[in-house]
């Protein structure tokens, strides 16, 4: 297995992720989470673990989208949990993680909503 850089501060994910998709490197995006880690995608679904993230993102990477970098809006850090958020430059409401400090000081996601679409009137 490919031996990625590490997400040495919360924040690091977003920048690594747009990176890691721009490349294609669905194993490199699919490393920023945890083995249990949780995905609310695609829309009104669940992606539930690692392998399976992997999955979705080679499958969403064959169409070669390109991700623009989202300045993260500021990290609320309790112990070893974070969560960590985006306004997104597209509209789609909001996109937040929970993310989780490792052993070795690193940290993954564990939870991600990429997508908070306000309600239809």
């Amino acid at each position: 297995m490919q031996e990625y850089a590490k997400a040495m501060r919360p924040e690091d994910i977003t920048r690594l992720f747009v990176e890691r998709s721009n490349e294609g490197d669905a194993a490199g995006v699919a490393a920023l989470y945890a083995e249990d880690a949780v995905l609310a995608y695609p829309p009104g679904e669940l992606t539930v673990g690692r392998e399976a993230i992997r999955v979705l993102w080679e499958k969403v990477l064959a169409h070669r989208p390109r991700f623009e970098r989202e300045e993260p809006l500021p990290t609320l850090v309790n112990g070893d949990v974070a969560l960590t958020s985006t306004p997104p430059k597209d509209g789609a409401g909001a996109r937040a993680q929970v993310v989780r400090r490792q052993p070795d000081g690193s940290w993954l996601r564990i939870l991600d909503q990429p997508e908070f679409v306000p309600p239809s009137p």
